[in-house]
C-alpha cells in the first residue's frame, strides 16, 4: 500500500523558512513525478512545485519561484520542499503526491496525481 507522509510544517515568522519532508513507503519514488500542493481555506487546492523523475527537473508556480526548492532522494525515498522568505499569503496546508510518469516533465495539476499525503500545516504570521 503506497504511503505519502508529510512533516515539518508548523509557526514560523514573515520572512523565515520551512523545510517540508514527504517521506514515501509501498512504492519506490524513481521512476515517479513529485509535486507540492498547498491548500489555504476558502481557496482552491494549487500545485506550487513538481519535480520530475528524469533529470530531474523542476517547475514552479509563479507565487513561489525563486522563494522554494523541491529536490528529491530517490534513496532514502523521500522528497523536500525548502520554503524561504515566508509570507503570511504562504499560510495553508500542504500536500506532496505523486503519479509514475517517466519523464523530464512534470505537471502541476493535481488532477494528474494519484497518491496523497495527508497534508501539514504552515502558518506564517508574526
Amino acid at each position: 500500500q503506497v504511503q505519502l507522509v508529510e512533516s515539518g510544517g508548523g509557526l514560523v515568522q514573515p520572512g523565515g523558512s520551512l523545510r517540508l519532508s514527504c517521506a514515501a513507503s509501498g512504492v519506490t519514488l524513481d521512476t515517479y513525478a513529485i509535486g507540492w500542493f498547498r491548500q489555504a481555506p476558502g481557496k482552491e487546492r494549487e500545485g506550487i512545485s513538481c519535480i520530475s523523475s528524469r533529470g530531474p527537473n523542476t517547475f514552479h508556480a509563479d507565487s513561489v519561484n525563486g522563494r522554494f526548492t523541491i529536490f528529491r532522494d530517490n534513496a532514502k525515498n523521500t522528497a523536500t520542499l525548502q520554503m524561504t522568505s515566508l509570507k503570511p499569503e504562504d499560510t495553508a496546508d500542504y500536500y506532496c503526491a505523486i503519479v509514475r510518469h517517466q519523464s523530464v516533465r512534470c505537471t502541476r495539476d493535481p488532477g494528474s496525481y494519484v497518491y496523497w499525503g495527508q497534508g501539514t500545516h504552515v502558518t506564517v504570521s508574526s
